[in-house]
This record gives structure tokens, sequence and C-alpha cells, in this order.
């Protein structure tokens, strides 16, 4: 008869229910890691801050220039990022330039432009609306 392996050995079912109970405090702490990440993201202007900052880092004033918005509205929302760890900074003299985090991050956002703004077949958009008019409502809704 061949020795007991750890697949055919049974834990005793009080051991099963530690394990069970340990493995859903880890999937409930994920999952709350998750849902704060996936709040940061919910907002429009935070989401475009990080699709720039998907290109490479920037200071303060590049995002400013690039999306159009106000000094104070980047700063605020560049803090809201880094307060979640979705950006990192590096300061040089004065200036402080902002990135992505980590490949975490970088892969949450090729998930959505691909899923967003690559066209879809036949060279249509994948979501409604042009570009152009979804950020119009944008920056209007933002004044």
């Amino acid at each position: 008869m061949a020795p007991p392996t750890a697949d055919t050995l049974q834990k005793p079912s009080s051991a099963r229910a530690v394990d069970a109970a340990t493995d859903f405090a880890m999937m409930a702490e994920k999952a709350r890691e998750a849902s704060d990440f996936l709040k940061a993201l919910s907002h429009e202007f935070r989401l475009l801050l990080l699709c720039a900052l998907s290109e490479g880092e920037c200071s303060v004033g590049e995002l400013e220039d690039l999306l159009g918005e106000r000094q104070s509205t980047v700063s605020q929302q560049l803090a809201r990022l880094r307060l979640e760890r979705l950006v990192s900074t590096r300061r040089d003299g004065k200036t402080i330039y902002y990135s992505l985090a980590d490949d975490n991050v970088r892969a949450i956002l090729e998930a959505l432009r691909k899923a967003f703004c690559e066209p879809g077949e036949g060279g249509a958009p994948r979501v409604k609306g042009s570009s152009s008019e979804s950020e119009a409502k944008a920056k209007a809704a933002r004044r």
C-alpha cells in the first residue's frame, strides 16, 4: 500500500473550517483593496491623469497644460492618487515629477484603454459618442 500523501489525507473538518475562514479573510481584504483602487479610478479627471501618466512621467505644469485644467485641480487630484498609492513622485530641484506607481496600475489602465479606446470591428469606436463630444461634456460638468 502506498504511503499517504497530502492529497489523500483529509484534514479534520475543524482544520478545514479554519483554513476556509483564513482564505475568506484574505479574500475580504483583497476585495477592499480592489474596491478602493476602483473608487480612485472612478473619477473621470483622475482617470485622465493616470492615462496621461501611462505615457510617461510629467510635472504638475505639464499635466496642467496637457489636460487644460487649473494647477490647483491637477494638484488636488494628484494628491488623492498619491494617497491611494497609484502614483509615485520624483523631485528634481523645485519640480516634482509624477509617474504610475507600479505595473498593476499600468495593466488596469491598458485593459481600460483596450476596452474603451481602441476601435471595434470595422473601425467603429467601442464607446458611444465621439471622444471630443465626451470631453466637452466632461469639461462643462467640471465648471
